[in-house]
C-alpha cells in the first residue's frame, strides 16, 4: 500500500506543478524572500526524506517558557497596533504590529476553545519532539483596534485589552509549497516517507498518528499541516539540498475534545466530558486508533504498529506530573467558561497514557 501511494504521488508530481518557498526566522523578523519555484517531483524527493520527530530531554523541558526564542511569557502584556490582515479559519483572530509591517497573528476570545487547546497541544508536541507552531497565552492591548471588537475586550487608555489571547510564532524553516497544497500535507503522505533515503522510520510516523488520536485532533485537512526545510543547504543548491526536511502540524485548535464530522468546536475543543470518555482504541486487539474522520479531514482511525505504540508510550512516560499540570494551567483550561479543574485534566491525560502503555499491537 505504501509503495502504491508513493507511485501515485510521483505520478502527480510529474505533471509539472511548481513549488514555492519563503524563509522565516524565529529570532528576529526576517525580510520575506522572493518565491523560488521547484517542480512537484522535487517536492516529492524532499518529502520522502522528511523527519517528523527530533529527540528532546523531556523531563528538562520548561513548559512555561515554551519552544522558541522569540516567544512570550505566560500572561505577558503585549502592546501593538492593529493591522488589517485577513486570516483563514472560522475563529476570531487579528493582526497586530509590535514591529512595523510584521504583524503578530493574535487569537482571542474567552469562549474561543481553540485558544486554550492550541496552547496546550503545541506545548505537548514540542516537549515530545514533534513539530508545531508555537502558541503563547498573553494579554494584548491593541491600539487602533476597531470598536466592534470591543465585545471581547476591555476598553483601556490607548486601546482595547484582550485578557484571553494567544500569539502565534512560526516553526522555523523554509516552507515547501505547491500551487495546489500551499505547503500543506495530507496524513496519507506519511506513507510516502522512505527511511532508506533518510526519512522518518515507521515508529516515528505511527507515534505521531497515535498522538493525534490521544489529542482527538479532528481538523486534519492538508492545510493544517506544513512541510518545511528546517535546515537548508547553500543557497545555490536550492531546496533539494535541504539537510532536514520536516513535516509538522500547523493548527491544533480542535483538540482535547472528541473528533467529529463537522469539526464543531463545542465538542472538538477543550471538552473534558467528551475527551475523558473517548477511548484511545477503536479496536484494541488490532491497534486501530479511535479517531473519527471529519468531513474535511485526512486522518481517521489509523492502524498503529507496535513499534509506533511503544515509541510514543516511552515518550509519554517521561512527562512529569509538574509538567502535565503546567501544560493545562498555562493554557488556562480551568479559566475557560464552564471549564474543569486542572487536576481533572491531568487525571484524564494519565488514563489515556495508561491505555497506550498497557496495549500490545500485532
Amino acid at each position: 500500500m505504501r509503495n502504491v501511494l508513493a507511485v501515485m504521488l510521483l505520478g502527480l508530481a510529474l505533471t509539472g506543478a511548481t513549488v514555492t518557498s519563503f524563509e522565516q526566522d524565529t529570532a528576529q523578523p526576517a525580510p520575506k524572500e522572493k518565491a523560488r519555484a521547484v517542480t512537484a517531483a522535487e517536492r516529492l524527493v524532499i518529502l520522502r526524506r522528511a523527519s517528523v520527530w527530533n529527540p528532546t530531554d523531556i523531563p528538562a523541558m520548561d513548559v512555561a517558557k515554551g519552544p522558541f526564542a522569540d516567544g512570550f511569557a505566560p500572561e505577558q502584556e503585549v502592546v501593538c497596533d492593529y493591522a488589517p490582515v485577513k486570516y483563514g479559519g472560522n475563529t476570531p483572530k487579528f493582526g497586530c504590529e509590535v514591529v512595523a509591517e510584521d504583524p503578530l497573528k493574535v487569537r482571542y476570545g474567552a469562549d474561543n476553545g481553540e485558544l486554550y487547546a492550541g496552547v496546550a497541544a503545541t506545548r505537548l508536541l514540542w516537549m515530545l519532539g514533534f513539530g508545531a507552531d508555537g502558541l503563547y497565552p498573553v494579554r494584548v492591548i491593541c491600539r487602533k483596534c476597531p470598536r466592534e471588537m470591543g465585545a471581547q475586550a476591555v476598553s483601556v487608555a490607548g486601546g482595547l485589552r484582550f485578557d484571553f489571547a494567544a500569539v502565534e510564532r512560526t516553526f522555523p524553516g523554509r516552507k515547501i509549497a505547491s500551487a495546489v497544497d500551499n505547503g500543506g500535507w495530507a496524513w496519507p503522505e506519511l506513507d510516502a516517507v522512505d527511511p532508506t533515503t533518510g526519512g522518518a522510520p515507521l515508529e516515528h510516523r505511527d507515534a505521531l498518528e497515535l498522538l493525534a488520536v490521544l489529542l482527538q485532533h479532528t481538523d486534519t485537512k492538508a492545510e493544517q499541516q506544513r512541510l518545511v526545510c528546517a535546515a537548508a543547504g547553500p543557497e545555490r543548491d536550492g531546496l533539494l539540498a535541504c539537510a532536514n526536511p520536516f513535516m509538522l502540524i500547523h493548527d491544533l485548535g480542535k483538540t482535547f475534545g472528541r473528533a467529529n464530522k463537522f469539526n464543531r468546536g463545542s465538542s472538538g475543543s477543550v471538552n473534558l466530558d467528551l475527551w475523558s470518555t473517548t477511548p484511545i482504541w477503536k479496536d484494541k486487539a488490532r491497534c486501530v486508533g479511535n479517531l473519527a474522520k471529519s468531513f474535511t479531514g485526512t486522518l481517521g482511525n489509523p492502524v498503529i504498529s507496535e513499534a509506533g505504540r511503544a515509541f510514543l508510550a516511552n515518550l509519554l512516560d517521561q512527562i512529569t506530573d509538574a509538567q502535565l499540570h503546567d501544560v493545562f494551567a498555562i493554557a488556562r483550561f480551568d479559566r475557560k467558561p464552564n471549564g474543569a479543574p486542572i487536576d481533572a485534566w491531568v487525571t484524564a491525560f494519565k488514563q489515556k497514557r495508561l491505555e497506550i502503555g498497557s496495549a500490545r499491537c500485532p
